[in-house]
């Protein structure tokens, strides 16, 4: 199957979201939560990424993880990446008993495409305080794809990881994530990268972002949002309208998107230093807002 064979099947399949100019979403992908050993990315910027989201929690946001939020190919088990970071999915939490939350799975957490594996391991958790077992994510649902349709304007944006566009992570995904825990992930302490990543391999990374911009070219200039590469983007009205969220495994930041008031915007969030020597986490405005009916395609 073609990687716009892919990207296809996965718009026709994808979780339909209705919403208008009053809603509000924050995207982020790639978080790679880890378990906060030496090779867990997240774990240097898991403070700003909690400001953040606790920051969009309280200003009413809904939560569209674009996948690889949880890094499953160098750990075995969700219950040390939860262990190592339970305050970042206790405030997951709150976003889903608010029905807030909208989780897509990428190649590195592809496991949870088995509804079997979600329902087992991320359901509940045991607390050894109380010596009980706690809900976590009861009745959650991971997507391959979602679909934003605007209500009144019948814009749809379609959010993925983006990796249906690289074969070897999507077809091949349990090999590397076999090569990942015999190879790359001890040589990462070292320093060294993993080649077959498209997001420390440009020449991949070009690759894959050619062949999801043909297939937007080919759906009608359908606003397309995904992960996967590391490499934000945000493109001028006009041009195709691929967008990249980026990471949250930058050095000393994250990026993501804000979808507010119908517009789209590029933001970066980082520690900063006062004057008087304190840090406090900020956010950025990289790009936008640009209003999303720019990039509607004309008639």
């Amino acid at each position: 199957m073609s990687s716009a064979l892919r990207l296809s099947r996965a718009y026709t399949t994808a979780k339909r979201i209705m919403f208008d100019d009053s809603s509000k979403f924050i995207l982020f992908s790639d978080c790679h939560r880890g378990d906060n050993s030496f090779a867990d990315d997240f774990a240097n910027n898991r403070n700003i990424y909690f400001h953040a989201l606790n920051h969009y929690y309280n200003e009413g946001f809904q939560y569209c993880e674009l996948g690889d939020g949880d890094e499953l190919w160098e750990n075995v088990y969700f219950e040390s990446i939860f262990e190592a970071h339970k305050n970042v999915f206790k405030l997951l939490r709150k976003y889903h008993l608010d029905k807030r939350l909208h989780m897509i799975w990428g190649n590195h957490d592809m496991v949870y495409k088995d509804k079997t594996y979600v329902d087992k391991h991320l359901s509940s958790y045991f607390e050894p305080i109380d010596d009980t077992d706690k809900e976590l994510f009861e009745g959650i649902t991971y997507n391959e794809a979602i679909v934003l349709k605007h209500r009144t304007t019948g814009q749809e944006l379609f959010l993925a990881h983006g990796h249906q566009a690289d074969w070897w992570n999507y077809r091949f995904w349990r090999w590397g994530r076999f090569l990942v825990r015999v190879l790359w992930k001890p040589l990462q302490v070292w320093g060294i990268a993993d080649p077959t990543s498209p997001a420390k391999n440009y020449t991949e990374l070009i690759k894959l972002e050619r062949r999801i911009k043909r297939w937007i070219l080919k759906n009608n200039l359908l606003i397309t949002i995904v992960g996967h590469t590391h490499r934000p983007r945000f493109p001028e009205p006009g041009d195709i309208p691929f967008f990249n969220d980026g990471s949250c495994v930058h050095p000393r930041s994250i990026t993501g998107i804000e979808i507010e008031n119908g517009q789209i915007s590029l933001i970066k969030w980082h520690i900063e230093t006062s004057v008087d020597g304190t840090l406090k986490v900020v956010r950025v405005l990289l790009e936008g807002p640009q209003k999303l009916l720019d990039y509607q395609e004309k008639a």
